[in-house]
């Protein structure tokens, strides 16, 4: 068995949740969302990213605007809707009771 196959399908597990949290606290266009997520150990490509805010967008959790930038074309903002926050309360919850259920098993603190 790969080990690096199963530690990338660990992280495509938990990328919808860091997504919504990294915009919780306000809103970033995507180089922005792929940095917090690079510096967080989170290895993800573009490829892998712009799919995702679609389908976050489409279910409702995100939005965009439009916003000129300084150095170059216009930049796509994704902000948290209020379906998308009251979503993410959800996942906290059930981060918590899975962080807590896999520390039981692993004996882990």
């Amino acid at each position: 068995m790969n080990i690096e196959n199963t530690k990338a399908q660990m992280r495509k597990g938990v990328l919808e949740y860091c997504i919504l949290s990294i915009l919780s606290s306000k809103d970033k266009y995507a180089s922005e969302i792929l940095e917090a997520l690079k510096d967080a150990k989170m290895l993800v490509v573009e490829g892998t990213i712009y799919p995702l805010l679609t389908r976050l967008k489409n279910a409702g959790l995100l939005n965009y605007r439009w916003e000129e930038s300084t150095s170059g074309p216009p930049r796509k903002y994704y902000a948290l809707t209020e379906t998308g926050k009251l979503f993410l309360n959800e996942l906290n919850g059930t981060w918590d009771e899975l962080r807590n259920a896999v520390n039981l098993v692993t004996n882990t603190k």
